[in-house]
């Protein structure tokens, strides 16, 4: 990234330049209004082929306003660094060398300013405070900031690890999962592959999924994400999908599970078709406590076998026996002798979903 060729339009940034490793990061100082000139907040969003583009929240406009008050006031100070993501076009130019072990370099960044849609870098982090200093009335808020260069990938997974400790909406999260490189925090990791297979659920056109799930790109579904995703974690870690999966670094076929899964929900969904087009709110059918409950119902009939040597009649025949004590959107759910409740009277709480799995288990096997 260190060049000597400067053109007109460059933007000299006072930075050092510290070595991690076989990478590099540039701290900086810069204008807080002059930021956007040559950062680009990217929305998360999906493009015509599905694909992820982006991975920023909205704009929180409370939030913003309440910075911007601050930064208004007399002795406003932001000493924490806003993060950017840079691309090859950004340079950096050293002035003086350090003498600490040479682990930092004094210099300045040459970051290129020619306007245009595509900009040489991302907001990463403090989405929220650079929207608060731009509409500040303050003439100047010089700022720290944090640079490195990255890829896209790179830049999911570093907006994951810098807001791991904010309250990031999980949702987001969920879609930028699958697609963040690098290393991630466990709890993160493990839902990868899980996430992963929500997206492609959602997003297959010939899927029982399709558009159902709610995501932040796809804000019209009525099925809550976390739902599919227990439901999926459930039976990638103790049921079905497990046949499909190597325990060791948690990757797999998903193609093998996808079918699985789109198997086994094409037949809840023309077994209960009227149901399955309503929200949560008129049917237990969409709600977290009947995804959950059947996940576990898929798994009593399915587990052990691939999906190429699943006996689909004998599959839709068991769950059609489900009719028989299913009162999805109407009705009384007779759970036990002593436990009779009104068709919304089950939540979506462990102890419904057991209770609710049992019943419908006792009904499958009975079936």
């Amino acid at each position: 990234m260190t060049d000597n060729a400067v053109s007109a339009e460059v933007l000299r940034l006072p930075a050092l330049r510290i070595k991690q490793g076989s990478r590099e990061i540039f701290s900086f100082a810069v204008e807080g209004k002059q930021l956007l000139d040559f950062t680009a907040v990217s929305r998360i969003g999906r493009g015509e082929d599905g694909g992820l583009a982006g991975y920023q929240r909205p704009e929180v406009l409370s939030h913003i306003r309440a910075i911007r008050r601050y930064i208004e006031s007399d002795g406003a100070m932001l000493p924490n660094a806003v993060v950017v993501a840079f691309n090859e076009s950004v340079r950096f130019r050293a002035t003086k060398r350090s003498t600490a072990g040479e682990v930092a370099t004094i210099g300045e960044l040459l970051v290129p300013v020619e306007g245009g849609v595509d900009k040489p870098a991302l907001l990463v982090d403090g989405q929220q405070r650079v929207a608060a200093i731009r509409d500040a009335a303050v003439e100047s808020f010089p700022i720290a900031a944090v640079g490195f260069v990255a890829d896209d990938e790179e830049q999911r997974s570093q907006f994951i690890l810098v807001n791991n400790t904010k309250p990031l909406p999980k949702g987001l999260i969920h879609e930028l999962i699958p697609e963040a490189a690098g290393h991630l925090p466990p709890k993160y990791a493990r839902r990868k592959l899980p996430a992963s297979l929500m997206i492609r659920l959602n997003f297959n056109p010939d899927g029982p999924f399709y558009g159902r799930i709610q995501t932040p790109t796809s804000p019209d579904g009525y099925i809550k994400d976390n739902s599919v995703l227990k439901m999926i974690e459930n039976s990638l870690f103790e049921g079905a999908l497990y046949r499909y999966r190597d325990p060791i670094d948690g990757s797999g076929d998903e193609d093998a599970m996808i079918a699985h899964l789109e198997m086994f929900w094409s037949i809840v969904r023309d077994t209960w078709p009227e149901d399955w087009e309503l929200p949560p709110r008129k049917t237990r059918l969409t709600h977290g406590v009947g995804i959950q409950s059947l996940g576990y119902v898929l798994d009593a009939l399915t587990d052990g076998y691939h999906v190429n040597h699943l006996d689909r009649s004998e599959i839709e025949r068991k769950v059609k026996a489900i009719s028989k004590v299913a009162a999805w959107s109407g009705g009384q759910w007779e759970l036990a002798p002593d436990d009779v409740r009104k068709w919304n009277g089950l939540q979506n709480t462990p102890n419904d979903i057991k209770l609710l799995t049992n019943l419908l288990l006792r009904a499958v096997r009975g079936g």
